[in-house]
């Protein structure tokens, strides 16, 4: 005879609990898994438990009374991820397409109060294409009482979103929240008015794809971190996200077992190029310091003149922050600002250790950026960078010029150990500007100007746009070889394990958002 969790696992994969076979079947010819899929997916073999399965709504009106579905429209419980608890939570668009009601509210902010308890990762597979209109505000209420939850528990559990499906109106404000979103190209869109509202208000027509698709939010607006090709890629993106952080803010983060040898990268001698207006690709750096293919980059289609992403260096998770020369040759601007400001954050709320690569020519310059903010979004990450208390290493490859030199995590703003490479020059600006402004004169009367120039750019390259000035300061620590660089950061990583900063006593600083 079967138990009853057997009797209803049976009904529920039949679809008799949810909106039938018929809507099933829709969804994976669409290439999507159900919600019981995804969790099965999600989770490591047998370690999932449900809780509220047989939950089923309070609404009477409209006829609701004779649609009640256990679970209404959402799958809630815990379970392993790679051996480490984790909650979870999906959403069933085969129920009222997974519509937000008072009961799928308080399932989901059941799960959230428990993984603050206990202190694990939270992850939510949404797929909703809303608030349950028959509820009314008590739909609203349900998404107030979420987005509070996730306020409560950013910076105390990692928050990870999968957008699996429609997320609209009220509904994206949960992801926006939390740390990570991950979004499943062709089948997702996020936004807070779809294509008919705006149609109608602003009389633009826009796709569903091009107002709120995964290609639009990871390139244009930078809502999504990631984007998956489909569902199972989607799922073993947050598993391999997971692998990089830790259960908790007070907890140990994960170390991969490894042994140490001689750690000199030859390769990474002849990745800068003797031009110093030549480009090259930061990861290339980024690859010859850390662990063999332990880079994972966030934000990899926006803002591209700025590198983010989780790697390990010698068994040992780290978050990295790089200019990147091959775009807009590494210059800082607004969006590379906020982006490199966020993921800085993020790992210190989790005791990620933060290295940072530096080649920047500057802020960018012009009307639209000032117009726009470069001062208050620049600060973002100069707050950012100087609140970290985690263990934080630079290294020069190249440039470091202006107030850019300050704001990439110098010695200045509280970095703890500051390496360079023997090409780096660290200046106010690039020898050549510097020259036509400090030499105008004397360029002027001279019978060659132009020459005149040259010899003053010489001149002052070598006082100043060297590392060695900066070195003789104590505002870099040492100036290494390329190829000694990994060998030097784990060791300094390795030094600052034990790490202790105290911040000033206040409720909070006031970020210039």
């Amino acid at each position: 005879m079967k138990s009853k969790k057997q009797i209803l696992r049976d009904k529920l994969e039949e679809g008799k609990m949810g909106g039938g076979a018929k809507r099933i079947d829709a969804q994976h010819k669409k290439g999507k898994l159900t919600a019981r899929e995804r969790v099965d997916l999600l989770m490591d073999p047998g370690s999932f438990e449900e809780v509220g399965a047989l939950v089923v709504h309070r609404t009477r009106d409209f006829g609701m009374d004779e649609q009640l579905f256990y679970g209404d429209g959402v799958v809630t419980g815990y379970g392993t991820v790679n051996g480490r608890l984790t909650y979870v939570f999906a959403q069933d668009f085969t129920v009222f397409g997974g519509a937000l009601s008072e009961t799928h509210a308080e399932k989901i902010c059941r799960i959230m109060d428990m993984a603050m308890k206990v202190g694990a990762p939270l992850v939510g597979l949404n797929d909703s294409g809303g608030a349950r209109i028959q509820e009314g505000v008590r739909s609203l209420g349900g998404y107030a009482e979420i987005f509070f939850r996730n306020v409560q528990a950013s910076g105390v559990i990692p928050q990870i979103s999968a957008i699996m499906g429609p997320c609209a109106g009220g509904a994206v404000y949960s992801p926006a929240i939390t740390d990570f979103t991950i979004m499943v190209e062709n089948t997702s869109y996020m936004f807070v008015t779809g294509p008919n509202v705006v149609k109608t208000v602003t009389n633009e027509t826009v796709s569903f794809e091009e107002l709120g698709g995964a290609s639009t939010h990871s390139t244009r607006s930078g809502v999504t971190h990631l984007t998956a090709l489909n569902d199972m890629d989607c799922i073993l993106q947050v598993k391999k996200l997971l692998s990089y952080v830790p259960q908790n803010c007070e907890d140990v983060l994960p170390k991969q077992p490894y042994t140490m040898g001689e750690e000199f990268r030859e390769e990474l001698e002849t990745i800068v190029p003797e031009s110093p207006n030549q480009p090259y690709d930061m990861r290339a750096v980024v690859d010859g310091i850390c662990d063999k293919d332990s880079f994972m980059e966030v934000h990899k289609n926006y803002a591209d003149n700025i590198v983010v992403g989780f790697a390990r260096l010698a068994g040992r998770s780290i978050g990295i922050v790089a200019n990147q020369p091959i775009s807009l040759a590494g210059v800082l601007d607004i969006e590379s600002s906020r982006k490199g400001a966020r993921f800085t954050r993020f790992c210190d709320c989790f005791n990620i250790p933060l290295l940072v690569l530096v080649d920047v020519p500057g802020f960018l310059p012009g009307t639209d950026q000032e117009w726009h903010g470069i001062i208050t979004n620049g600060a973002k990450l100069l707050y950012a960078l100087s609140e970290a208390t985690v263990p934080r290493c630079t290294v020069i490859t190249r440039k470091a010029y202006g107030g850019a030199y300050d704001v990439m995590n110098s010695k200045h703003i509280g970095a703890d150990m500051n390496f360079a490479w023997p090409g780096a020059e660290i200046a106010v600006m690039g020898a050549k500007g510097a020259s036509e402004i400090i030499f105008k004169n004397e360029i002027a009367a001279a019978e060659d100007p132009a020459q005149k120039l040259l010899e003053k750019e010489k001149e002052y390259a070598e006082l100043f746009a060297n590392p060695y000035t900066a070195a003789e300061r104590g505002f870099i620590d040492e100036v290494i070889e390329p190829r000694e660089t990994r060998r030097k950061l784990i060791k300094a990583f390795a030094m600052l394990e034990n790490k202790v900063a105290k911040r000033p006593r206040r409720k909070h600083g006031n970020i210039p958002l």
